[in-house]
């Protein structure tokens, strides 16, 4: 029985984990659950699993949690601290799959005490990478991805030597513009950047994805997942979704790991790793698919994968300036305020404006991603709270 302390437990990837935790009760059991404010669903999650430690976020919003887990042997609690404690409650497995820079602190607890972290929070590496690794070098901590990229990559590299390796390519289906002329690109609105061909994700890794920004964003997860420079990670366009990542070694050989577009199957890696689980996810028809189209990625139209390799290659502060300065706009331009080839451009401001100093802890990262927000804001000329 591995126990799960599921930080995040209500977003998409929370809900896809606990789909397959109900399918195999006799090998998951669900401990710790935590959610920003939605008291409701993440009391309901309690009712579901039987975890024994419920923690919201938004502290403003304990007392209603408090009330709807009475007659249940959860214990409520609420805010950043409680949100540590349950990155180190009673588990054998983490999952971090909470949004943005307010999932880094629990994630490096876990990383700090030993545990095998499940990482679904894109942040903790793109802004935190080397603080993450050494601590898990220090402590013994597993990192498993559960990005369907960095989770193929994985599969891939089971018991290979990186030396042997020549480079990773990452895929990307190229998001819903992907054949859009740079007019359409510079008029695209909210809706039409949100529709994504192949996968349902929530409305800001969609806009991530559409610009590239999101495939930018994994190649600095990849460099410090796996340790490879940045001229050694790649970026193929692949519309099908089909394959999810391939690893090429230095004889030639390129392997490949293909599924559907669900995020249950690599959820379901890292579940059982290093054994598998079944999935209800849908098998592969290669007869129907009939073709399998690759592209090289168009820098001009998409800037935003230029951006997030440069501001790898520059390292210190520029991907936490990236990763915040992304967050802002692309909040601002689902928001109306500004159009959608602004979220590059201003994202390039951004990095051109870094006089920060590498961070050395957390509280560092922190402190920089809310310069560089305030410091967009102010480039936007509009209200951010």
């Amino acid at each position: 029985m591995r126990k799960i302390a599921l930080l995040g437990a209500t977003g998409s990837i929370g809900k896809s984990t606990l789909d397959l935790v109900e399918r195999n009760p006799d090998r998951f059991r669900v401990t710790a659950v935590t959610a920003a404010r939605n008291v409701e669903a993440l009391a309901d999650l309690v009712r579901r699993t039987g975890a024994g430690l419920a923690v919201i976020a938004d502290e403003s919003r304990y007392m209603d949690l408090v009330e709807l887990l009475v007659g249940t042997n959860c214990r409520p609690a609420a805010g950043e601290d409680a949100l540590i404690e349950a990155a180190l409650y009673d588990c054998d497995l983490v999952i971090g799959a909470i949004v943005g820079c307010a999932g880094l602190r629990p994630v490096m607890a876990a990383v700090e005490a030993g545990r095998t972290v499940a990482l679904a929070n894109k942040e903790a590496l793109v802004t935190a990478g080397a603080l993450m690794t050494d601590a898990a070098v220090a402590s013994g901590a597993i990192l498993l991805p559960i990005d369907s990229e960095h989770n193929a990559i994985f599969q891939c590299l089971a018991g290979a030597d990186l030396s042997d390796v020549s480079r990773i390519i990452l895929t990307a289906s190229g998001g819903p513009f992907r054949t859009a002329s740079a007019e359409e690109i510079r008029v695209a609105t909210p809706a039409q950047a949100v529709a994504h061909p192949n996968w349902s994700m929530g409305a800001k890794i969609s806009v991530d994805s559409a610009t590239l920004m999101n495939k930018g964003l994994e190649l600095i997860e990849a460099h410090y997942l796996f340790g490879l420079a940045s001229d050694r990670i790649d970026v193929v366009i692949h519309p099908q979704s089909v394959i999810h990542s391939m690893v090429e070694f230095i004889d030639g050989s390129v392997l490949a790991q293909l599924g559907s577009p669900d995020m249950r199957i690599p959820i379901a890696y890292a579940l059982a790793w290093p054994e598998r689980i079944a999935t209800p996810a849908q098998k592969l028809d290669l007869a129907a698919l009939s073709r399998l189209d690759f592209e090289a990625p168009d820098l001009e139209r998409f800037p935003a994968l230029r951006l997030a390799r440069q501001a790898l290659e520059a390292g210190g502060a520029a991907p936490v300036v990236l990763n915040a300065a992304n967050e802002i706009t692309v909040a601002a331009f689902l928001d109306g305020k500004i159009p959608f080839r602004e979220i590059a451009t201003l994202v390039e401001e951004a990095l051109a404006g870094i006089a920060l100093d590498a961070p050395s802890s957390i509280g560092d990262v922190l402190e920089i991603d809310r310069v560089t927000r305030s410091r967009t804001c102010a480039m936007m000329k509009a209200s951010c709270s």
